[in-house]
């Protein structure tokens, strides 16, 4: 274990965060409020550990894929514990737990809430708690390689246990430059957005703050009924850039070098956006008698099934009140998820497809016991490694999901809640059903189910693997 470049790169994440956080500083010194000391506190603190643990470079900067992954699961922690002082300095969550819930959904891009009343937080803190949304988006350590050059040709393991999906790929062989480009999508998209709401007439702070939520695909709405007062115009172009946020970003950047039918032959990005299509339908027929037309339903079908199926978490209706099969629709999207190489979370598209897949093949092979068939994505071969990595991944997923939901259930609340609370949180999307519904919020849960949907939270962002090695003994020891 390679401490010292473990240590090097958390205290960059700790001066990352310190300029993160003048942002917000701008916000209350634009809107006059007190605020901005309750900001300057943190970022203070962040500096001087950031500093102090990049005084002096490593000599030996290689790392493995362990190393990378205690090193994404730390920071990502550290993030999160740093980014709670705001909320718990100025008064707005007081209690830490409620804190740390409120800006881990923030970070892992999930928009579950412990808040009430949104709508009476100052400017800053709100700016602060959507903010995080778009730094996690993409992944704070892939916004660090992109301006922090490691050598050894190592730092791959970074990201790969950072990025979403059951494989990572450079998109060029330089993995500084793979990063710069995929924030320079990232950055472009979201300020495409940006403009695109203005049109709307909607106030540029609003604009900023839904942007950061449906780029990051996190879902914190700054009105306490998400995007419901909004108009068609903002719902429809959210509900564009939610679906194209949770494509994965290879795709564009093939758009982007004009390899156009690579582009629109990638097999997960097509089934992604066919599972959109058709739940889009089904819904819209199913809850036709809710809107005055099936214009109206279809616009409303594809808003909630793009927010759920990327996993952002923005609701434009009560969603609670639809019924059984497009509810049953919606909770099948929690699980699915966005593409892989996406700022979404979830099971993902690709990994569906793989277990699809391979299912398939084995029905095959009790056809032809004699047949050799290989699994392809894309008319390429699956390495046996994809296939046993993407089959633990949802054995263990599938095990946390149960635990969490033995520990929440002990709250006694309906199953209904208690199940979407824990699938909404493990899968990042924001709102589940009833209690945790589109217009409830988490506030009411123990906070020893708070801390597990913190911890559930924190292992669907970072794909389970890496937040579990801090807790496994072997990670320790030196060999």
């Amino acid at each position: 274990m390679n401490y010292r470049i473990i240590a090097y790169i958390v205290g960059w994440v700790f001066n990352l965060q310190a300029i993160f956080m003048v942002l917000p500083c701008i916000a209350a010194v634009i809107y006059q409020e007190e605020e901005l000391y309750d900001f300057l506190i943190p970022i203070i603190l962040c500096l001087v550990i950031g500093l102090f643990l990049t005084r002096k470079k490593p000599r030996n900067k290689v790392f493995y894929i362990k190393d990378g992954c205690v090193t994404v699961a730390l920071s990502w922690i550290v993030l999160s514990i740093s980014g709670a002082l705001p909320f718990i300095i100025s008064g707005s969550i007081p209690h830490p737990i409620d804190a740390v819930f409120e800006t881990v959904s923030g970070f892992t891009t999930t928009g579950s809430s412990i808040l009430t009343d949104v709508e009476i937080l100052p400017h800053s803190i709100i700016f602060w708690r959507s903010f995080t949304h778009w730094i996690g988006g993409m992944g704070v350590l892939v916004f660090l390689l992109s301006l922090l050059p490691l050598t050894g040709g190592y730092h791959m393991n970074l990201m790969r246990a950072e990025s979403p999906g059951p494989s990572v790929s450079k998109l060029v062989p330089k993995v500084q430059q793979t990063a710069k480009i995929l924030y320079t999508i990232y950055f472009g998209m979201t300020i495409l957005q940006i403009l695109l709401l203005l049109l709307g007439r909607m106030p540029l702070f609003d604009a900023l703050c839904i942007t950061f939520g449906s780029a990051g695909t996190g879902g914190f709405g700054i009105k306490n009924d998400s995007m419901g007062s909004y108009s068609t115009y903002c719902q429809v172009i959210t509900t564009i850039f939610m679906i194209a946020f949770g494509v994965n970003f290879s795709a564009y950047y093939l758009i982007l070098t004009k390899k156009f039918k690579q582009a629109f032959s990638i097999e997960e990005v097509r089934w992604y956006l066919g599972i959109i299509a058709v739940s889009i339908v089904i819904i819209a027929i199913n809850t036709r008698h809710f809107f005055s037309g099936i214009g109206t339903a279809v616009q409303q079908a594809a808003f909630q099934v793009g927010s759920i199926i990327t996993t952002t978490g923005y609701s434009s209706t009560d969603f609670n009140q639809w019924p059984t099969l497009s509810k049953a629709v919606l909770v099948l999207l929690m699980f699915i998820g966005a593409c892989a190489g996406s700022t979404g979370g979830g099971i993902k598209v690709s990994r569906i497809l793989l277990l699809c897949k391979a299912a398939h093949k084995e029905l095959q092979l009790y056809l032809h016991p004699n047949a050799v068939k290989k699994i392809k994505m894309d008319k390429k071969p699956i390495s046996h490694e994809i296939l046993r990595s993407t089959n633990i991944f949802l054995s263990v997923y599938l095990t946390i999901f149960a635990v969490s939901i033995l520990i929440v259930a002990i709250d006694n609340y309906d199953l209904v809640s208690t199940f979407t609370a824990v699938a909404t949180t493990l899968n990042n999307i924001g709102p589940g059903l009833e209690i945790a519904g589109p217009l409830g919020n988490f506030s009411s849960f123990s906070y020893l189910s708070k801390s597990v949907m913190i911890f559930d939270m924190l292992a669907g962002r970072l794909e389970i693997f890496p937040l579990l090695l801090l807790f496994f003994r072997g990670t320790w020891k030196k060999f």
